[in-house]
């Protein structure tokens, strides 16, 4: 074999090399892309997958509550007032002075629970959420607190008007309620602030901050399931959800429900 036919060889071989090179390289490439969007689908899969069960979890939640208000709505409710119809009775009937007072008393106090129940049961079926705005739930939460003076709690709002559905209002007001109870129960707070703003970038940001003792955030154990209800309910409807707590430094929390391009 000649130097010329040698050279040739070498180069043809050189040339089938570097298209080896290069066919393994896109090959991999393509392989690694393909990977990539696989495991992308099984991500977004898995993602609908758990919103359909974080779903499911609130959809039985919800109706367990809602039986729980009618059980108590038509069961306990009506042996109430079937009690305050006989006290009322014992009250016409007696002579006494003092015991009437006495009865007088009991009835108030029946009465009182009664409206209490039927309140508690009005908010359990979900009537209440269905037909109120949800600056108005907010509100009625954030007063019914203030009622017991243990902690003060402010809320502020940048619009009149907010249309948003029952799933919407429902994940708010429970969020709101959680915050408000583990605050009040855990942090020792004197103060919690409340704000419900919408924007061009945002359907809704809900921002609920306190003024109590806050929790160490590594120690896991500290957040308890309340923080658990949360987040799954702000996943549920795919909100953006960020918690941060300090001891001595109170405890903010902060939902974003993103406008869709």
């Amino acid at each position: 074999m000649g130097k010329t036919e040698l050279l040739i060889t070498i180069i043809l071989f050189n040339i089938f090399f570097l298209f080896f090179i290069v066919a393994v390289m896109i090959y991999i490439r393509k392989y690694k892309q393909r990977k990539k969007e696989y495991l992308n689908e099984i991500e977004v899969k898995n993602e609908i997958h758990k919103r359909e069960l974080l779903a499911t979890q609130l959809e039985i939640q919800q109706a367990t509550m809602q039986q729980i208000g009618r059980e108590l709505h038509d069961n306990i409710g009506q042996k109430l007032t079937l009690v305050s119809l006989y006290t009322q009775q014992l009250l016409y009937e007696n002579k006494v002075p003092e015991v009437s007072e006495r009865i007088d008393q009991v009835s108030q106090i029946i009465n009182q629970s009664l409206q209490d129940l039927r309140s508690l049961s009005k908010t359990l079926t979900d009537d209440n959420i269905n037909q109120k705005e949800i600056v108005t739930l907010i509100q009625e939460e954030a007063d019914n607190t203030n009622v017991f003076k243990r902690c003060h709690v402010d809320f502020k709002h940048n619009f009149q008007h907010l249309d948003l559905g029952f799933v919407h209002k429902n994940v708010l007001l429970r969020i709101t309620q959680e915050f408000i109870q583990n605050s009040i129960k855990h942090s020792r707070c004197s103060n919690i602030f409340i704000s419900l703003n919408t924007s061009k970038e945002s359907l809704w940001e809900l921002n609920i901050k306190d003024d109590g003792i806050g929790f160490d955030q590594s120690n896991i154990a500290s957040t308890g399931i309340g923080l658990t209800n949360m987040k799954n309910r702000a996943e549920i409807i795919g909100a953006e959800f960020s918690l941060e707590s300090q001891k001595d430094k109170g405890t903010t929390l902060n939902i974003i429900l993103k406008r869709q391009p």
